[in-house]
């Protein structure tokens, strides 16, 4: 089976400071924008989008300095694809890190709901890491056609 072709893409890397989750939540709705989604839509994919870049910031990365990389996809359909991926310390257990709670933060700063709120708010999300290697989140939603 041929893989089906995106109308239209974009990926972006930048350093893991808090400071650019602000761009990527802005950068990624920009992009969506471009599709006429809803204002709910809109507000749900950067919030899940604002997440996943957290996730790799702060457990990834730690309190070390590397890249989170966003790659979005938009296809016939309106089915959008957004990964963000990161080269860091990578997830032991993906199942028992997606448990709502479950954080590796000791400070107590982290509710754990990172995951839990990309699955409420997206319609597919897909974790692969490997310890050592980093982590791809890979969100998934089917925008609603405008009438």
């Amino acid at each position: 089976m041929k893989s089906e072709k995106p109308e239209n893409q974009m990926r972006v890397s930048f350093p893991s400071r808090s400071i650019n989750e602000s761009l990527a939540r802005s950068l990624t709705a920009a992009f969506v924008a471009l599709s006429d989604p809803t204002v709910d839509e809109l507000c749900d994919i950067r919030t899940a989008v604002s997440e996943a870049v957290t996730n790799a910031i702060v457990h990834g990365y730690r309190d070390a300095m590397g890249q989170v990389y966003i790659a979005a996809a938009l296809y016939p359909g309106g089915r959008l694809v957004i990964t963000v991926r990161d080269k860091g310390c990578g997830i032991p257990d993906v199942k028992k890190a997606m448990e709502p709670l479950f954080t590796t933060c000791t400070t107590g700063e982290r509710a754990g709901l990172g995951f839990a709120v990309m699955e409420e708010l997206m319609d597919k999300v897909r974790v692969r890491s490997r310890v050592g290697e980093g982590t791809t989140v890979i969100l998934e939603r089917t925008l609603k056609p405008r009438e």
